[in-house]
């Protein structure tokens, strides 16, 4: 079933006040709407959409969305997610894959990033579909570098490796949070595994970057965020994002504390020591937030 505000858990809302430097402006640019009628056109969902992201308007202001393939249903229920969880209403729609590509090349995208909900319905857990969307990426824009996001592939034979033998350019996979939180906050999925699909796919390839996130404000402590960036290190994952979690409803899990930009910047500061290749850390920091900007002046400075 579809998960529905009368039928599940209700979660005390965030009695927290809001910070100063977590407002946003609402979308209003030219630019913003026409990105818009490219995905509408196409009949395309968008992570931007689906999680009530707060950077949609800077990010489709500069042309640059991050689509969601597989439909707009995960078969997960993260307490984290605004994405509409349940059962599928059927299989993967076919053109999918192609008209994202045609929306890459409308958009004019140098750097694109594909996600997914999680499917676990589908034997490969919708792995192929993955390959076709790069695929035709390839095809359609040969200059354009290719960032994935994708769910764990649990219990699906290492499925991710057909991914990474089409080589994207970035390999990522979010931790989301720390192990104690995993229970409640990412049912169904595996710290352990998670990290172990990045570490497969930079052994498998050591020329693909692999990426990986983790929210903050979900009942973490220091301590613990520290062991995650080590961890990630451990697994050679080259770039890191962290960022801060906004409940979207109450009926998901509430803001614990809302952390200051200084220690967004003091987290920064470890991450360099560990020697991340990219580091992404603030507020507003989310999994492609500026991701197209990061990996050019990443190629550019190599």
């Amino acid at each position: 079933m579809i998960r529905h505000p009368e039928k599940v858990k209700k979660y005390n809302p965030t009695t927290l006040k809001k910070p100063s430097w977590l407002k946003v402006k609402a979308p209003t640019s030219k630019t913003y709407f026409e990105t818009l009628e490219i995905v509408k056109e196409h009949n395309l969902h968008t992570v931007c959409q689906e999680a009530a992201c707060p950077n949609i308007g800077e990010c489709w202001s500069k042309k640059h969305a991050t689509f969601m393939l597989l439909g707009d249903t995960c078969t997960r229920a993260c307490a984290f997610c605004n994405v509409k969880t349940g059962k599928p209403s059927g299989p993967p729609d076919p053109l999918e894959p192609l008209n994202v590509a045609k929306s890459v090349l409308k958009l004019g995208l140098k750097h694109v990033v594909i996600t997914s909900v999680d499917r676990d319905d589908l034997e490969d857990g919708g792995a192929n579909h993955f390959i076709d969307t790069i695929k035709f990426i390839k095809e359609l824009s040969p200059l354009t570098t290719i960032e994935i996001l994708t769910p764990d592939f649990l219990r699906k034979n290492k499925n991710y490796i057909d991914i990474a033998n089409v080589k994207p350019d970035v390999f990522n996979h979010n931790v989301e949070t720390v192990p104690r939180l995993y229970k409640s906050i990412r049912p169904g999925s595996n710290y352990n595994k998670s990290l172990e699909l990045l570490l497969d796919v930079k052994i498998h390839d050591p020329s693909i970057f692999t990426k990986s996130g983790i929210m903050l404000g979900l009942g973490e402590n220091l301590n613990e965020i520290e062991q995650v960036l080590k961890d990630m290190k451990k697994s050679k994952i080259d770039f890191v994002t962290i960022g801060q979690y906004l409940q979207p409803s109450i009926h998901h899990e509430k803001v614990h504390k809302f952390y200051h930009p200084n220690e967004f910047k003091q987290l920064f500061d470890l991450c360099v020591l560990l020697g991340f290749k990219m580091i992404s850390s603030s507020a507003m920091t989310r999994s492609s937030y500026h991701a197209d900007e990061d990996f050019i002046k990443l190629k550019q400075s190599a």
